[in-house]
């Protein structure tokens, strides 16, 4: 998958207006940036979870199809919800990338793959296995708010949100 050619910074300069009436979010920061891509956007697919990755893997066993998988952990970090192995799965399904409010795992894996991550944390506790969470929801924080379509744009300098699919050429 060959990375989109974009800039946080400059859709931000190239879309003020959307900026101003709530169209386009800027994520608060900050957030860690992991995997072999240094930029990656598509449609979201949300979840929220309770320190419980099992909705992740089920997700990213799904074709991804150029999809970001927005993660809401509350903001968790006593555990990882993503780590080396979902990343390869993520890469192997087509997935662009997750955005994951809570820990991630597996740096070093993660990094090895074309699979773009942005998490809080670092923490070497794997999640629960329960089967808990939710799909398809509207999820809120880093002072974004994330419906399921809306379309993510990810790099260096953040994430943003553009509410109801990508942004005009």
């Amino acid at each position: 998958m060959t990375a989109p050619a974009f800039a946080t910074t400059d859709l931000c300069d190239a879309h003020e207006d959307r900026l101003r009436d709530g169209r386009l979010l800027v994520a608060a920061l900050p957030w860690l940036a992991f995997g072999a891509v240094e930029r990656f956007a598509g449609p979201a697919v949300t979840l929220r979870l309770p320190e419980d990755n099992s909705l992740v893997r089920k997700t990213l066993q799904r074709p991804g199809e150029g999809r970001v998988l927005v993660v809401d952990g509350g903001a968790s970090l006593r555990c990882a919800l993503v780590g080396g192995n979902l990343a390869k799965l993520g890469q192997d399904t087509g997935w662009a990338g997750a955005i994951v409010n809570g820990a991630v795992r597996d740096a070093d894996e993660l990094d090895a793959c074309r699979f773009g991550v942005r998490a809080l944390q670092l923490v070497p506790r794997r999640s629960d296995k329960r089967g808990l969470g939710e799909s398809g929801v509207v999820v809120a924080f880093a002072g974004v708010l994330v419906r399921p379509g809306d379309w993510i744009y990810a790099d260096r300098d953040g994430w943003l949100v553009s509410a109801g699919g990508p942004l005009p050429a």
